[in-house]
Order: structure tokens, then C-alpha cells, then sequence
């Protein structure tokens, strides 16, 4: 019952479509509140949740126990705030920290989920918080706001019913989207009359896909005589009639019907709740104090035997286990902790990382062990920044320099002048050629034709200020595609400018001044399956109707007439690292255009007011719905019967500016041994493209493209056999989200033993490109990588789309750029540009970060561990030699001045140390590939340490005893002496570059504990002390213990050098 009780509370909820009503709040449904919630804790919760964490760590848990015990008398050892005082403290420092982390988020939450929006009721409009919104509200939202929910479009400022969205914090894409309102509710006069439709919508279950919606919207439709009961119409709505949260509106206003709220919205959905992440080093160092409580156990355990069992032998045995727990020090915590807030502290006020920030600093020095690296394509690895490099006509090429550009406006307005002289468009009329790319054809005219082409078929639309286009000012150019965009602002320089587009018309302007008008008939978008874009236009000078296309080189090709030369440049092209479009065009004649259009006429070209006077012909409006709902097939129909005939025009290169220090900094990963993947929402083609230009792919390599043909075994096991074969060759591996989501979203068995097969071959391949990836397959490719590799995987990028892959990431680095601050603000360390991921891993000058912060942070962990077990191991001797007596050898005061001001300063400036020069370091990056080995903290190490530490406390503990003179003070007084010295002693051999910090370090701690000497009389015999017998006795210990540890060091030294000194020499 139990277990059944437990099962339905982490039970999912499952989500069922929603009819929602136009204007009527559904207050019935169990439909969550509009409020976002970034928050860890809340006020009951955040000190049972933090003691857990804290708690959950076995090493502080140890030492809860020990704490509680010192309550009971006859378990008491010593004073209550030798155990209670280190422990509260390390607690302290961490509750502070998660507390000042959340108060910060629960300020941004609230600012957030406080905006205030326009709510459209019948009452009138209503301003109210976003909070406050529910799914049926019919919410305005303006321009430069953001979406508060997930809405459907109802009714734009623009009078053709379009919007422009900023999507960058939800694909990362910083180009604008278009967004279409529905005809019918486009059409009404005012707001209000939008909810007198009696309108509603029909929208799918809430879902992750940010790329895809189904949904019906439905309205009443009277009679002509208006006396029958309403007709219901419907329409069929797609993504591109949908506004999701976390947008924001970039043109106008937007009024849309909210159908998602809180964390049924697309962009919570996509984000993965913040995770409190525990580095590998502290896995590591809690497996070690597990063994080092058996050892404490073990030991206890064979003195208690040695003793005898008789009489309360389970006090003497828990009064053992506290003599001994030094072995397993809790200033290990603390001085870690306080360690990884110095490391992050100098991270900080490193000049050449500048704005870099660390937003947790638990984590690191798992800089330093990371073995893949997963980045983001936009804004991470490019500027974003798209630019036309070169227009390739076959005979003539056409770059992006000045000269280039005179002489492309001078043949365009030659060939303009010319098209209008022979009375038509490419001198179509009055006897001219058919074709203008016609062998011998003139070089004015196919330029012309080229230059009219490219700025013509597209998606783009100018954008003007608030003077309009009136005031003369030039328009910016938006579009989905940043190419497009590259391309268009390419045409307006050299003198064919957009200056009007909307959904059925276009206006350029020529050279002269002139503008020419062009009617859009039809608009087939680019899509991943399609790899291309068309447009049908009419001329409105001539009324010549042409079909104009642009896509890969890979499709395009296969369509145009052939061309010898195609293949060649398209390859020099792809070589320069450019993405290449092919640009082609089709006349039609009019007979069949018209026989074309008038089969396959299409809903969305109705009249905005045809529905309503139900003036459309059943049959008709029923195939037209029909092509609504299967849009893509029928437009992929419609294309199909135009792209016969096409005619090459010409081969653009445009370039996307990748991030300085780019390619230098995939270079040093590369030689580093880190391996790197790059996650991007483009398309195969864009991703291909970037991967060659920043060297991520060896240009000389080729690259293999994971493909299965379907689901099924065999097409999967062939796919496999030929990336196996691929990869050992040397290729890198490109594979879409869509293979993915078949993948490993699928629970088969035979799936995934193929995902494991999988997963291996790419982590052999020199690097992988997943493309056409959503937010949350990119943390699912984070998972997976960390799940079959068990490897430490680092993630960096800089939009609202990468904060699930950070969150998910081992170590999260967020660049705070073009798309916003929230990915910077989820990351573990917000930096400014990708190239200082190397210096924030591998490099570092006067400062510690990533590899030198990993081997110090070992290195301390492993001396702190050697200075519990040196005295632990003279207190088992003690013991053994007084007749297994459960008391401690040193007082609590000197016990707790050895683990502070006597020992902490040297031991901790070990923070500071560094094996090789900062030069050397950044000159052989594979000294970073050292440490993905993992040996800093093996057990071979660990063994080593416990020989050193069992024999440096027998030889002073023993020596101390043998060389005592009657008075018990005096063993105190030269064994806690001669620890102290060999400590600093072994401090001393350990560091590997001296500076002033650890010089003063080791001098402070030496006065110190020469001062304690004099002021704690009671422990130590100040005459005893003054003698020549004290100095020997001690000095002759001290050697005893440190010289066969000097010259095993040495020896090691000399037969096998570090790799470090080896290229530091």
C-alpha cells in the first residue's frame, strides 16, 4: 500500500487536448497558475532541504554523529566545541550561499510574474499582472513586450494580420519571425467584437515542440437572413498562427487567446529544473572518507579486541572510534569549501576573462577534468552575423569589395534599362531570347536577372522607424533566415533595394529611383524536408509571371538544366567555408498558371471577409481545409509541378562571421584531448557549413551523415555498420534531432542496445554536429554522453534555448551576448566570448583556474588527509603502548591549533602552487589530456600517503617515547614539536614553485606555534624546552622522519620526472 501510495505521488501528470472558449476563463479545469518559478527552496523548505544536502554528504554526516555523541558524558572526549564548532561552520557557509542564490532568483521571478498586460473582457480592457492571466484570456501584448503565456494569434496592428516575433530566448535564434492571425478574426472592426464570435479553439496537449502546433479555431457564422441557428466554421491553426512565452512582439501589438500557462508553456517545458551539482573531486573524497572510516573502524575495533571485550566494552569502542576520527578531518570541508571560494575569487579578477563571472562556486575545479565539450552553433561560435562573400554567374564572379560593387550596379542598371526597352521582362517580348541564361546571352542582362532573382525570392520584409517610408530613411531587413537577410541587403547596395513587402505584394527600387511592383501569388516557405524555398510572382508592368527558387546546391541541382560548371565552384565555395544557395527561375506561361492555381486554390487565399458572407462553394472550402490540415504534403505537390523547366541563374556564397579566436581555440581543445560537439536548431546544411569554416571539422576529413532509413533493426544495424566504418577512417558524424527523437526517446531494447552502439562510435569520431536539435535534446545529449561514457561533459552557450543543456552539464558556461542574459544567468560561469573557454580551462596567469585548480585541489585533499592520519597513527601507538587506554595523547587545545594556526596557513597556500609556467602551460595544452586520466586522487596515491603517514607517526611517536625523561609533559612537548616541524617539512617538499604567499605562510605558522610554546605553559615544560637535550631530541626525530621521505622523492625525481618539468626543461 505503501509503495503504491508512493508510486501515484511521482506520478506524471498526463496532459489531454483543451477546448478553450474565446474571453471565458476556464476556472473549472485544473489548469496551473501563470507564474514562473526558478526557486530551490521556499520558506518551510529551504532548512530541512539544505541539512539534507549538507547531511547527505557522508563526511559530514560522520561527523553529526560524533557531534551528538560528545551530548552523552561517558562518550565525551575533550571540549563540545572541538566538534560542534567546525561543523556549524561549514553549514553556515553553505546555508548562507543557498540563501543568497535564491533570494536573487525569487527577486527575478517576481519581477517577472508582476508585468502588467492588458486584459480584453467584456467589461472593457483590465490591466492586470501576468500572474494573474488565465487560459481563456484574451491578453493584448505590445511592442518590445514580452509573451506572458502561450498564445494563440487572434488580431495584429498590421491590417494584413501579421507580427514579428523575437525568438532568441526560446530557439536562440535572434532573427524575426513571422506570425500570421486568422482571416476571420483579423477581419472584424474592433477588438471587443472578437468576443461576439462565439468563437473557440481546439489546441493539442501541452507539449516540448517549440517548432510544430495543431489546433482548430472555430467560429459562429449566421445565415443571410439571419433567423437560422449559426453555422460553425472552421480553420485549421499551425505554429504560425501561435505566440509562445518568452517571446517578445517586434512589430506592434498582438492580441492572442492564452491556451498554456506556467509550466504547461512551451519554454518551461523545455527547461529542466535547477540541480544543486556535485563535482567528481568531492565524489572522489567522499569514497575516500569511506574507506577511511572503515580503516577507523577496523582499528578501533582491533584495540577494543586487544583490550578485551569485557564490562561497557561498546564505550571503549565508540571513545576509540573518536580518538581516531582524525583520520577523517572535517577541516577537509572546510578548507575545501573556503579553497573552491579562493579559486573562485581569482577567477573573477582575472584581467584577460573580463566580465566573466562564477555563479557557483562548488564546482570549480571540475574545470579541470572535462573530456567533452558541447556547444552551441549561434551566437556562441558565430557573431551571428550573416555576410555576403561572392554571387558566381559561371563565367563571372561577384564579391563583396567596393569595386565589385560599382560594377555590378552599372551592369544592373544596363540591364534594366535594357528588359524595359524590349518591352518585357528579360526581353520576353517583341522576339527576344526565351531564356536570359542562354548561351552568349548578355552579361548586363544576366546580371540584371541574377540580381532581380535574389532579391525577389525570399521571406524578408523592410522594417521602418517611426518617420515610416515616407521620411526616405533606409528600412532594416527581418526574415526567419539571417541569409536571407545577407543576401537582400547585398541587392540594396548595389542598387535594387526592397522597399515594400507584404503578404501579397513587393515594391523594389532600381538604381534610377524607379520602383517596380510585384504581385506574390504563392509562397512555398523553406522547410528541412523540402531544403529549398519558391515564389510565384507577377510583374505589374508586364503581367510576365515566373516562379523563382533558391535552395541547396544538393537539390537546386538535381532540378536545373544542366551546367558544367555548377559542381566545381559550388565545391570551391563550400571549401571557403561559405553557405552556398542556388538561385533559379521558371517563366510561366499564363494558361497554365491559371490551370494550376485554380485546382489547387488554398484556404488562406480567401478573402478575409469570403468565410463570413459564406460566399465560398462547399466543395471548394472543404478541399481548401483539407489543404490547411495537410499543408506541407500539398505545398510539396504544388511545388513539384513547377520546378520542371527551372533555369540556373546563379550560386550565392554568404558567410556566417564566426567569433574571433574561434578556430585557435577548437586547435587547443583539440590538443588538449577534449572532445567537441556542437548542438545547433539549424538545419544540416548551416551546421555542415559552420563546422568546416571553424575547423571543429579537418577539412581534409569528410563527414559522415547518420541517416537510418527507419526504426527498424536492420536499417539501423546497416546505418551503424556504415558510421563504424566512416569514423575509422577518420570522419566526423552529423546527425538531426529528428534521429535522435527516434532514438533514445524510444524504451525498446533493440533501440537501445543500437543507442549504445551508437554513442560509442561517436565518441570515437573526431568530432559530432547535431542539428535541427530542441532545447531539450540538447540536455538529453548531455545525458546521454554522461550516462555511457561516465565522463565529466561541459556545455556552453548563450540563449534562452541552451539553459536546459548548461543545467544539465557537469560544468555550465553561459555567454552573455546578442540573445540575452539567460543562459549567463543559468550557467555555473558566465563568460563574454567562446575563445576564453580555453583560459578558463587550461591557462592560467598569477591566477588558478581549471587544470591547475583540479591538481591543487588533489593535492590538498591528500596532505589534509596525511595530517589526520600522522596523528592518528601516534595516538594508536600511544595507546598500544599504555595499555590500550581510551585517552587522548594531545589536549584539545593543541589539537585544535594543529589543525588551524599551527598547520592550516602552509597547508592551505598549497592553493597557490603551480607545476609549470603559465607559457609552458598554454604551449602544450596536452598537459591538460594528463589529467582526464583521473589519477590525482587514485588509490595508489591514496596508499602511498597512508605508508607515509603510518610510518612518520610511528617514528615520532616511538622516538618520542624512547627519548623521554620520566615526566609524561615531556613526550607532549617533543612529539607534538616534531609533528609540527615535519608537517611544515613535508608542506615545504611538496610545493613545486615557491612564492611569497607560501614563504610567509610557512613563517607564520613556525612563529605561531614557537609562540604557543612560551604562552601555554601548562602543556609544555618551558625549562625542558630551553635545553640543548629538547633541540637534539627533537631535530634527531624530525630527520628520522623526514629525510627517507626527501630522498625517495628525489629518487622518483631523477629516474622518472613529472611530464611537467620534462617540457618545462
Amino acid at each position: 500500500c505503501w509503495a503504491s501510495c508512493c508510486a501515484c505521488a511521482r506520478r506524471e501528470k498526463q496532459y489531454v487536448p483543451r477546448v478553450v472558449r474565446v474571453g471565458i476563463p476556464d476556472r473549472k479545469s485544473n489548469h496551473p497558475a501563470n507564474v514562473i518559478r526558478n526557486q530551490k527552496y521556499s520558506v518551510l523548505t529551504f532548512l530541512p532541504l539544505v541539512l539534507f544536502e549538507q547531511f547527505k554528504n557522508f563526511l559530514n554526516f560522520c561527523f553529526l554523529v560524533m557531534a551528538l555523541s560528545q551530548f552523552i558524558p561517558q562518550l565525551r572526549i575533550g571540549y563540545l566545541y572541538t566538534y560542534w564548532g567546525p561543523l556549524a561552520f561549514v553549514v553556515s557557509v553553505t546555508m548562507v550561499r543557498e540563501a543568497v542564490d535564491d533570494i536573487r532568483r525569487y527577486l527575478r521571478d517576481r519581477e517577472v510574474n508582476g508585468t502588467a498586460y492588458e486584459r480584453l473582457s467584456k467589461a472593457g480592457a483590465q490591466t492586470v499582472p501576468s500572474s494573474a492571466l488565465r487560459v481563456g484570456d484574451v491578453v493584448r501584448v505590445g511592442k518590445n513586450q514580452r509573451v506572458p503565456a502561450d498564445l494563440v494569434l487572434l488580431r495584429t496592428s498590421d491590417r494584413q494580420g501579421t507580427c514579428y516575433l523575437r525568438t532568441d530566448q526560446l530557439d536562440g535564434e535572434t532573427d524575426w519571425k513571422l506570425r500570421l492571425a486568422p482571416t476571420v478574426t483579423q477581419a472584424v472592426e474592433r477588438d471587443e467584437d472578437l468576443l461576439d464570435l462565439g468563437g473557440s479553439v481546439y489546441a493539442e496537449r501541452p507539449g516540448r515542440d517549440i517548432h510544430g502546433f495543431i489546433g482548430t479555431l472555430t467560429v459562429a457564422r449566421l445565415s443571410p437572413d439571419q433567423q437560422q441557428q449559426p453555422e460553425q466554421q472552421q480553420m485549421a491553426l499551425s505554429v504560425e498562427n501561435t505566440v509562445w512565452a518568452n517571446t517578445v512582439v517586434a512589430s506592434g501589438w498582438a492580441l492572442g487567446l492564452v491556451v498554456y500557462t506556467g509550466p504547461e508553456t512551451r519554454a518551461v517545458m523545455n527547461n529542466s529544473k535547477p540541480r544543486s551539482k556535485f563535482g567528481m573531486t568531492d565524489v572522489e573524497i567522499n569514497n575516500i572518507t569511506k574507506v577511511l572510516v572503515a580503516c577507523v573502524l577496523l582499528l578501533s575495533l582491533a584495540l577494543l579486541a586487544l583490550k578485551g571485550f569485557g564490562g561497557q566494552w561498546y564505550k571503549y569502542f565508540w571513545r576509540f572510534f573518536l580518538l581516531f576520527s582524525y583520520i577523517v578531518p572535517l577541516a577537509l570541508r572546510v578548507n575545501l569549501d573556503v579553497a573552491k571560494m579562493t579559486y573562485s575569487f581569482f577567477i573573477m579578477r582575472d584581467k584577460k576573462l573580463e566580465g566573466n563571472i562564477v555563479r557557483n562556486t562548488t564546482i570549480p575545479e571540475e574545470l579541470g577534468r572535462i573530456s567533452y565539450l558541447l556547444s552551441d552553433k549561434t551566437g556562441t561560435l558565430t557573431e551571428n552575423e550573416m555576410v555576403f562573400k561572392k554571387l558566381h554567374l559561371g563565367s563571372t564572379v561577384y564579391t563583396d569589395e567596393a569595386d565589385s560593387h560599382d560594377e555590378v550596379r552599372s551592369l544592373l542598371q544596363a540591364g534594366l534599362a535594357a528588359n524595359a526597352g524590349g518591352g518585357g521582362e528579360g526581353g520576353s517580348g517583341g522576339g527576344g531570347p526565351d531564356s536570359v541564361t542562354r548561351l552568349g546571352a548578355d552579361l548586363a542582362a544576366r546580371t540584371a536577372e541574377a540580381v532581380r532573382a535574389v532579391a525577389l525570392c525570399h521571406n524578408v520584409t523592410p522594417v521602418y522607424d517611426e518617420a515610416g517610408a515616407d521620411s526616405g530613411g533606409a528600412p532594416a531587413y527581418q526574415a526567419s533566415s539571417p541569409d536571407e537577410v545577407a543576401l537582400v541587403s547585398w541587392t540594396a547596395e548595389v542598387g535594387l533595394a526592397l522597399v515594400h513587402r507584404d503578404q501579397t505584394s513587393m515594391r523594389l527600387r532600381t538604381p534610377a529611383g524607379a520602383e517596380l511592383a510585384y504581385t506574390v501569388l504563392h509562397l512555398f516557405p523553406f522547410s528541412s524536408e523540402t531544403k529549398r524555398m519558391g515564389i510565384v510572382v507577377r510583374d505589374e508592368a508586364t503581367g510576365d509571371i515566373a516562379f523563382y527558387a533558391k535552395g541547396a546546391d544538393t537539390v537546386i541541382g538535381a532540378l536545373v538544366q544542366p551546367v558544367d560548371w555548377l559542381e566545381e565552384e559550388v565545391g570551391n565555395l563550400a571549401r571557403e567555408g561559405l553557405r552556398t544557395l542556388l538561385v533559379a527561375k521558371r517563366r510561366l506561361k499564363r494558361d497554365f498558371y491559371e490551370d494550376w492555381s485554380r485546382r489547387y486554390i488554398t484556404f488562406d487565399q480567401l478573402p478575409c471577409g469570403a468565410i463570413a458572407k459564406g460566399s465560398v462553394d462547399f466543395n471548394r472550402y472543404e478541399q481548401a481545409r483539407l489543404a490547411v490540415e495537410n499543408r506541407s504534403e500539398r505545398m510539396q505537390q504544388l511545388q513539384q509541378q513547377l520546378d520542371s523547366g527551372l533555369e540556373l541563374l546563379c550560386v550565392t556564397g554568404v558567410e556566417d562571421r564566426l567569433q574571433s579566436g574561434v578556430r585557435p581555440t577548437l586547435e587547443t581543445l583539440r590538443n588538449a584531448g577534449v572532445r567537441v560537439w556542437m548542438l545547433t536548431g539549424d538545419k544540416m546544411e548551416t551546421a555542415c557549413c559552420i563546422a568546416k569554416s571553424s575547423r571543429l571539422v579537418d577539412r581534409s576529413g569528410g563527414l559522415f551523415a547518420f541517416q537510418p532509413a527507419s526504426l527498424r533493426s536492420a536499417d539501423l544495424d546497416k546505418e551503424l555498420r556504415n558510421m563504424a566504418r566512416r569514423v575509422e577512417a577518420g570522419h566526423s558524424v552529423v546527425i538531426s534531432g529528428e534521429c535522435l527523437q527516434y532514438g533514445y526517446y524510444l524504451p525498446q531494447a533493440a533501440v537501445e542496445q543500437d543507442e549504445r552502439r551508437f554513442v560509442q562510435l561517436a565518441c570515437q569520431a573526431p568530432a559530432v554536429v547535431v542539428c535541427r536539435c530542441s532545447p531539450t535534446q540538447k540536455a538529453e545529449v548531455v545525458r546521454l554522453l554522461k550516462d555511457h561514457t561516465g565522463k565529466r561533459c561541459a556545455a556552453v552557450g548563450d540563449g534562452g534555448n541552451d539553459v536546459a543543456m548548461i543545467q544539465e552539464a557537469d560544468c555550465g558556461m553561459g555567454i552573455a551576448g546578442k540573445e540575452g542574459l539567460q543562459a549567463s544567468l543559468a550557467a555555473d560561469f558566465s563568460i563574454a566570448r567562446f575563445q576564453h573557454v580555453t583560459r578558463l580551462m587550461l591557462v592560467s596567469q598569477d591566477t588558478v583556474h581549471g587544470r591547475r585548480c583540479y591538481k591543487n585541489t588533489s593535492v590538498l585533499a591528500q596532505f589534509i588527509v596525511h595530517r589526520g592520519l600522522i596523528i592518528s597513527t601516534m595516538q594508536a601507538a600511544f595507546s598500544a603502548v599504555f595499555f590500550y587506554v581510551a585517552i587522548s595523547l594531545f589536549p584539545g587545545i593543541l589539537m585544535i591549533g594543529y589543525a588551524t594556526i599551527f598547520t592550516m596557513f602552509p597547508v592551505f597556500s598549497l592553493v597557490l602552487d603551480k607545476d609549470v609556467a603559465s607559457a609552458t602551460a598554454e604551449k602544450f595544452p596536452e598537459l591538460y589530456r594528463d589529467l582526464l586520466k583521473g589519477r590525482e586522487l587514485s588509490a595508489k596515491l591514496l596508499c602511498i600517503w597512508v605508508a607515509i603517514s603510518i610510518y612518520q607517526g610511528g617514528v615520532i611517536m616511538y622516538g618520542s617515547i624512547w627519548l623521554f625523561q620520566g615526566s609524561f609533559l615531556h613526550i607532549v612537548s617533543i612529539g607534538f614539536t616534531a609533528l609540527v616541524f615535519t608537517e611544515l617539512i613535508m608542506v615545504a617538499l611538496t610545493v613545486r614553485t615557491w612564492c611569497w604567499q607560501i614563504i610567509v605562510a610557512e613563517l607564520v605558522s613556525l612563529c605561531s606555534y614557537l609562540a604557543a610554546v612560551f604562552i601555554l605553559t601548562q602543556y609544555f615544560d618551558r625549562a625542558f624546552i630551553l635545553t640543548l637535550n629538547f633541540l637534539w631530541k627533537v631535530s634527531a626525530i624530525t630527520a628520522v622522519s623526514s629525510i627517507p621521505i626527501v630522498a625517495l622523492k628525489l629518487i622518483r625525481y631523477l629516474m622518472s620526472p613529472p611530464i611537467a618539468r620534462k617540457l618545462q626543461a
